[in-house]
């Protein structure tokens, strides 16, 4: 809809130039279905694709996979986590709902939980967006290790530069 005294076609791209300090956006055609050497393995059975590996503000988005039922980790988040889940099903154990094909979840600052992927699920991929850490926690809550962006960014340095993409192919998702 245009604005007063708009009398530009609205088809017209902007004509200006972007901001000089503007990074680049990153564009990634079927992002969930590719080349396996592009899922970086994060445990047995548990692969991530790095999507945006944002060092400067904390956070990673990514997709998820997951090719065998049971238990992946316990963790808690000091910011929030985003999720929508493309394919299969998943559930915290400390919670009674369910995180279904085509569902989205909200995980609020301070959440700790279980995530579990059923026996009858052959497969399982979630995108994520991960703000900050993930404290992996006993059930207690001590914290047994941790995860951010930036280990995120040395995992996918290491798997890329073993399959032959060369370390600085994780470059084209670091903003």
């Amino acid at each position: 809809m245009p604005l007063q005294g708009d009398d530009h076609d609205p088809r017209t791209p902007y004509q200006l130039p972007f901001p000089k300090d503007a990074l680049e956006e990153i564009v990634i055609p079927n992002a969930a279905n590719c080349d396996e050497r592009l899922w970086v393995p994060q445990a047995e059975n548990v692969w991530f694709r790095p999507l945006c590996l944002n060092r400067s503000q904390g956070y990673w988005m990514n997709l998820l996979k997951v090719r065998k039922a049971g238990v992946l980790s316990r963790h808690r988040h000091p910011q929030p986590v985003h999720g929508w889940v493309l394919k299969g099903r998943w559930h915290y154990l400390e919670h009674d709902w369910v995180a279904e094909e085509g569902g989205y979840v909200y995980e609020p600052p301070g959440e700790t939980h279980t995530l579990v992927v059923p026996d009858d699920v052959e497969e399982m991929i979630t995108y994520f967006q991960v703000n900050g850490v993930m404290c992996y926690v006993d059930p207690f809550g001590k914290v047994l290790g941790y995860e951010d962006v930036f280990t995120k960014i040395d995992l996918c340095r290491e798997h890329f530069k073993s399959v032959g993409l060369g370390e600085d192919y994780v470059e084209q998702f670091i903003r």
